[in-house]
């Protein structure tokens, strides 16, 4: 007998409810900063250890808050301009047939072994996320994926997990994310890239778990596969073949570019709009749909996003009202502090967990580097441990709340493009990123243990 029934606001409510929370907190919680350098290696402003000091309070009323929610689209802009023309590019291809004619190919040649599609999906996510932080890039691929998923006979659910799930994963245990292990080693003053053979280890280990985790899943709830003979090989014109073939060469040749341009050339999100409305533009063209047709599928696709892209910059704006009030290194503060009294071991996962409740106020990984880095690494050197620890601890509990957190936007805006609810999102995840946290756990302990420099 169910006593209650425990329900979750869509994601646009849930995160103005937080913008108004984080406005209450600016009454509630003293103001205070730390003092700042800049840090001539990275040229980074970085929190100076020990120079806590309260300030004059700077409460955020109810009206500031919800202009912090367009303040929050704006400073959000270069991730919702992505989505939106990422989207609307893969409304294109959609529009011209390719991606269900694939689809369909893929389902044949698979037969009865659909299931193998989620390891060769997760691994390909898993691998950005390791490289890259991959999130905001994976909102505009939603849509194609929810497609795949439904072609195979699983939900909507086992589409977020073996894709932003498993970026989420890949990107938490990384040896080389740059977002993440390098700012902070870099802040930390720790040897770039060093630990890695120790991350890979706990990487492999990590994506194990959550893949076998998303096939359980997706085996519980198969449904029968939904079809749509029209886009069969076999019943497709072979000119239609053709074009289907040349325009997924397109989206290949593409997503080759964006891997060479930001690992290589430092391209940015404003580099990958370009890139995507690019692909959208010759795929329409190719796939016969021309200029008129190319321009009304972009508009479909940019109607579709739009509630996505309004996410982010919503999620965005907690933390802009958490900065109007001077509390957010109140809140680091408050996190940190009683850490320094604890044993080495307990100290190591209770900072790991300070990390954790500190990545709800801050949902930025590579922002929680510079605030907490500049803390954590003196912290390490009064309790005994290598500061590689104090990176770990940060990495492995912001890299893990970040697949369960309300205020991370991407998250939120990939659920909402794939029409999963919060609470049936949390509800899957929730036992696994228990598991997995404890996984990061168990490696700082270990870490500790053989002295991992």
């Amino acid at each position: 007998m169910k006593w209650f029934t425990l329900r979750i606001p869509d994601p646009l409510t849930l995160l103005v409810f937080c913008v108004v929370v984080a406005a209450a907190l600016s009454y509630v919680l003293p103001a205070g900063e730390y003092q700042r350098r800049e840090d001539p290696r990275t040229g980074r402003a970085v929190v100076v250890a020990g120079t806590y000091t309260p300030v004059e309070s700077r409460p955020v009323g109810f009206f500031d808050a919800i202009v912090a929610i367009p303040r929050g689209m704006a400073n959000a802009a270069d991730v919702v301009f992505l989505i939106l023309f990422g989207s609307a590019a893969f409304t294109v291809v959609d529009r011209t047939g390719a991606l269900a004619t694939g689809v369909s190919w893929l389902v044949a040649r698979l037969g009865h072994r659909r299931v193998l599609v989620i390891p060769i999906v997760s691994l390909f996510f898993a691998t950005g996320g390791v490289l890259e932080n991959m999130q905001e890039e994976i909102i505009a691929l939603t849509p194609v994926l929810v497609l795949l998923s439904r072609r195979l006979g699983f939900t909507p659910v086992t589409a977020v997990a073996m894709s932003l799930g498993a970026a989420f994963v890949g990107a938490a245990f990384s040896p080389i994310n740059p977002f993440q292990v390098v700012i902070a080693q870099q802040v930390a003053d720790v040897p770039r890239l060093s630990g890695w053979a120790f991350r890979t280890a706990f990487l492999v280990l990590a994506l194990i778990v959550w893949i076998a985790a998303t096939i359980r899943y997706a085996i519980r709830t198969q449904q029968s596969p939904a079809h749509d003979a029209s886009h069969d090989p076999a019943v497709v014109a072979p000119a239609d073949v053709t074009r289907h073939l040349i325009v997924l060469v397109v989206v290949v040749i593409t997503f080759a570019l964006l891997a060479w341009g930001m690992l290589f050339q430092g391209w940015d999100f404003d580099h990958l709009t370009a890139l995507f409305f690019l692909m959208g533009v010759a795929a329409g063209l190719i796939g016969r749909l021309g200029f008129g047709g190319t321009a009304r599928a972009f508009g479909e696709g940019f109607r579709e996003m739009s509630l996505a892209a309004v996410l982010v910059g919503v999620a965005r704006a907690i933390f802009v009202v958490l900065q109007d009030g001077r509390i957010v290194d109140t809140i680091v503060h408050g996190l940190f502090t009683p850490i320094e009294d604890l044993p080495r071991a307990f100290a190591g996962i209770a900072m790991m967990a300070a990390h954790m409740g500190l990545h709800l106020a801050v949902p930025s990984v590579s922002g929680q580097a510079v605030l907490t880095m500049p803390i954590m690494a003196p912290l390490a050197d009064l309790l005994g441990m290598s500061r590689q620890i104090a990176v770990l601890a940060y990495q492995y509990g912001a890299g893990t709340t970040d697949m369960i957190t309300p205020t991370n936007g991407a998250l939120m805006a990939v659920l909402g493009a794939a029409g999963v609810g919060y609470d049936e999102w949390f509800r899957f995840a929730a036992p696994w990123f228990a598991l997995l946290a404890g996984l990061g756990a168990v490696g700082l302990v270990v870490a500790l243990a053989i002295g991992l420099q």
